[in-house]
């Protein structure tokens, strides 16, 4: 049974919609308010020119506005694939695929990934973030 947001408090799956729709428009502002000031950002599968973590919200705010200012890539749609509330009521889980374009000839992309999600307070305090590094490296080139 889906959480009802009272109080003015983002339940997880608010946040995720939040989070998503501030993909969508390569807002690193919206995104990192999203985040604890102390939150951590993690991402398990990195690969070169990709950080391992974001430590607190500012750390987030700067570092996506530097690789989404720095990429020309248009961000069509994101798809949630599934997403599954757990036993913790703080996490939820999401698989999604980010579609895009790139400018350069209009080629499409397809970035998929995995979110797990720590939400505290209607704050992100905690993201584990699995996406495809291989398919974004392409994206980006």
């Amino acid at each position: 049974m889906p959480h009802l947001e009272t109080a003015g408090v983002r339940t997880p799956r608010g946040v995720l919609a939040s989070y998503y729709r501030a993909m969508l428009g390569k807002s690193a502002d919206e995104l990192a308010d999203l985040y604890a000031a102390d939150a951590l950002h993690e991402f398990p599968f990195t690969a070169p020119g990709f950080p391992p973590r974001y430590e607190g919200r500012e750390a987030v705010r700067a570092g996506y506005r530097a690789a989404w200012g720095a990429s020309p890539v248009r961000i069509d749609e994101v798809r949630t694939v599934s997403s599954y509330e757990t036993a913790d009521p703080e996490v939820i889980i999401a698989e999604h695929v980010v579609a895009g374009t790139l400018p350069a000839g209009g080629a499409a992309f397809t970035v998929p990934g995995l979110l797990v999600l720590r939400v505290r307070d209607g704050l992100i305090t905690h993201v584990r973030d699995y996406m495809d590094t291989a398919a974004l490296a392409g994206a980006r080139s």
